[in-house]
């Protein structure tokens, strides 16, 4: 074994491709998408770094095409639960006492194979599994997770150098030892980073790991696995299940050696989840960690001083990129009345140049939501407000499910500042705004803070440097992310380390040191090189 102090390559944030007509990456792309969805797969889980099939085929189609198959993933029951929480505690001894640069070596090779050879083949996954347009799909599956899997290398480097103070004689040290026990992440269909990089944080930190991905996100799971397990990963370090979230929980959070959970999510589903453990505290072998990140309801606040240009451009990226479906989407506005009809109008005009289809058309902006059930959710919302007296439609409502999950964005004028929409997460391409009277600005303020349970991003925009001072102190406790004169989404790794407060989660901002810190239980070592041979303290001597 090498006796070397090794220092990491220092990360750089991974360029984004512009996929523009004729360029080599867009060709290659294309290539990948026609190969991958002539293919019919059949997706196994990977428990103990072995391929398990079973019985119950579920059919899998692109939300953009939902009568299209892809082919189908292998739904597991209980025995395949016990069978990952067995494989993850049968690997654990040998994967923590893996040296640290070897464990780094692994996902620094995973992060290679992302941005190099799989690059064509994530970003068709990302699009055939959660209709993610090439650019969104580019800067989630491919840039964000080989960023979160090269800065966590570098932050853990950071965490294992900090140690403490030695006196004469006396050599002390923190060891960071990995939590006793095995690890269960939960992760969104949303963005395939987040989905590769909650159960590789804590396995970096020499965590094994039970990984539950969304039913809708398991086309591109499995291929952030397949990198796993190429870039070196050995068996049972992280087992990747499709089982029913109810079966799976019963189980897991039921184990003696359940040590941490590792979640995005909605916030309702994570409540339960920490209502559950809660109640089996005197279960466990020890406290375990409880990390995660769930809703928004984002916000951008205007004053008058703004640049009307630039807050057309941020709301119209902001709230309907990826259809509204990003937890840091714009989803509530509020803007002066002295802008409400050159406001108005220019935003309508960027929406109706908005094209709305499959991505696989690289012309169309809007594109799929994920699936019927939020199809219908979000359809629900905008009936709501068909009939209410609060609020009024002034673009876009339109609702087709006949091909794909399609919807229209669609912007609301509140008359109401705490009417539904301005307070409910829609999770879909709808953006509320509500003016304000010029003069209310501190006032308004006010609103945004206590409109909504979430704290997770949200944005000022303000030339008045008063006025964004202001606006800073009022929201300090309304965005665990926020931003000055910018949209409130897109959050780059290793720049604005990501997580909220309140109802938006624990706050242990991923792609940071931070996070990868809930995932060690440190241990403090004293070693004395001249131990005492009397009792006696000088003292109690009389003479």
């Amino acid at each position: 074994m090498s006796n070397a102090i090794f220092t990491v390559p220092t990360p750089k944030n991974e360029p984004i491709l512009k996929y523009e007509p004729k360029s080599s990456e867009r060709a290659e792309f294309k290539a990948t998408l026609k190969k991958m969805k002539a293919q019919k797969v059949d997706l196994p889980m990977i428990i103990n770094g072995e391929e398990v099939y079973t019985n119950d085929k579920v059919k899998m189609s692109p939300p953009y095409d939902h009568k299209y198959n892809l082919g189908s993933y292998n739904r597991g029951e209980t025995k395949h639960v016990r069978a990952a929480i067995k494989a993850s505690l049968k690997a654990k001894s040998n994967w923590e006492n893996t040296p640290w640069h070897e464990r780094a070596a692994i996902f620094l090779r995973a992060a290679e194979l992302i941005s190099g050879r799989y690059r064509a083949r994530m970003n068709a996954a990302t699009m055939l599994a959660q209709s993610k347009n090439i650019y969104q799909a580019e800067i989630d599956c491919v840039a964000e997770l080989a960023d979160f899997l090269r800065f966590n290398v570098q932050y853990m480097t950071q965490i294992y150098s900090q140690q403490p103070e030695s006196s004469k004689g006396v050599w002390n040290r923190l060891d960071y030892r990995p939590l006793e026990g095995f690890v269960f992440a939960i992760t969104p269909f949303n963005f395939t980073a987040i989905a590769g990089n909650l159960p590789a944080a804590p396995a970096l930190m020499g965590n094994t790991i039970v990984w539950k991905p969304a039913e809708s996100q398991i086309y591109s799971a499995a291929v952030i696995m397949d990198i796993f397990l190429e870039a070196g990963l050995p068996p049972g370090v992280i087992n990747l299940i499709y089982v029913n979230g109810r079966e799976t929980g019963d189980i897991v959070f039921n184990d003696k050696d359940f040590a941490g959970l590792h979640f995005t999510g909605s916030t309702g589903v994570f409540q339960h989840l920490w209502a559950t453990i809660g109640n089996n505290i005197s279960n466990y072998k020890s406290y375990p960690r409880i990390v995660g990140e769930t809703g928004g309801k984002d916000f951008v606040m205007v004053h008058p001083s703004a640049d009307e240009d630039k807050v057309v451009t941020a709301l119209t990226r902001g709230a309907f990129e990826f259809q509204g479906q990003k937890c840091s989407a714009a989803s509530r506005a509020y803007l002066p009345e002295s802008m409400k009809k050159s406001i108005t109008k220019k935003l309508k005009a960027d929406l109706e140049s908005l094209k709305m289809g499959s991505p696989e058309d690289f012309g169309n902006f809007i594109n799929a939501v994920i699936d019927e059930k939020a199809f219908d959710s979000i359809e629900g919302y905008i009936k709501q407000v068909k009939k209410s007296k609060d609020a009024k439609i002034i673009f876009g409502g339109k609702c087709d499910k006949s091909k794909g999950y399609f919807i229209e964005p669609t912007l609301i004028v509140a008359k109401d500042p705490k009417s539904l929409t301005m307070c409910e997460e829609v999770f879909g391409p709808v953006l509320t705004i509500y003016f304000y009277p010029d003069n209310e600005f501190k006032k308004t303020l006010k609103l945004v803070s206590e409109t909504s349970p979430y704290a997770l991003t949200g944005s000022i925009f303000s030339i008045d440097r008063n006025a964004i001072i202001e606006a800073t102190t009022a929201l300090k406790h309304s965005a665990g992310n926020f931003y000055i004169n910018d949209k409130p989404t897109g959050a780059v790794v290793g720049q604005q380390p990501f997580g909220g407060g309140r109802g938006s989660g624990t706050n242990d901002k991923a792609g940071s040191y931070l996070n990868l810190l809930r995932w060690v239980s440190p241990q403090t070592i004293k070693e004395n090189f001249d131990s005492p041979t009397d009792y006696r303290y000088p003292f109690l001597h009389t003479k």
